[in-house]
C-alpha cells in the first residue's frame, strides 16, 4: 500500500489523527480524549482534537506520565506500519534524555501499589486491619 506523506509546511491535519497515524495511541478516539483531558500541547498551550497541526510544530504528549517532545515532520491521514509512522516525526534531544532518566526511575523504584488491582481480598484486608491497628 503506498502511503501519502505530506511534507509541504502549509499541508495541515487534525490533531488527533496525526496523534493515531504516528501509533502514539492505538484507537484515534483514544487520541481524541488526551488531547480533551489535556495530555497533548502544540507549542506549549493545551489544544482541542480538531487544532490542526502543521509540519514544523513542537507537540508534547504525556503517556502514562512520560512526557514525548516531538517535532512534526511529516503528516499522513492514515495508519500506516510502524517503519512508516516514525518518519512523521522526531524526538528532541532533550526528550529523550529525560525519558530515559524516568525509564530508569521507574526500574530502581517500584510503585509500590502497581501490582494491585480491584478490592482487596480477604486475605489483604485482614493484614490492612492488622497494620493499621484494627481489630
Amino acid at each position: 500500500m503506498n502511503y501519502r506523506i505530506s511534507t509541504d509546511a502549509g499541508a495541515r491535519l487534525r490533531i488527533d489523527k496525526w496523534l493515531w497515524a504516528a501509533r502514539f495511541f492505538k484507537t484515534r478516539s483514544l487520541a481524541a480524549t488526551a488531547v480533551e483531558k489535556g495530555q497533548v500541547r502544540i507549542g506549549g498551550a493545551t489544544v482541542k482534537p480538531a487544532r490542526d497541526v502543521r509540519v514544523g510544530d513542537l507537540v508534547e504528549i504525556e503517556i502514562e506520565r512520560m512526557v514525548w517532545q516531538v517535532e512534526v515532520l511529516g503528516l499522513c491521514d492514515v495508519r500506516g506500519p510502524a517503519s512508516v509512522a516514525q518518519t512523521l516525526y522526531a524526538e528532541t534531544a532533550d526528550s529523550k534524555a529525560k525519558r530515559q532518566q524516568e525509564l530508569e526511575r521507574r526500574k530502581t523504584y517500584r510503585e509500590p501499589a502497581e501490582a494491585l488491582q480491584g478490592r482487596p481480598t480477604k486475605r489483604d484486608r485482614r493484614i490492612i486491619d492488622r497494620l493499621s491497628g484494627g481489630d
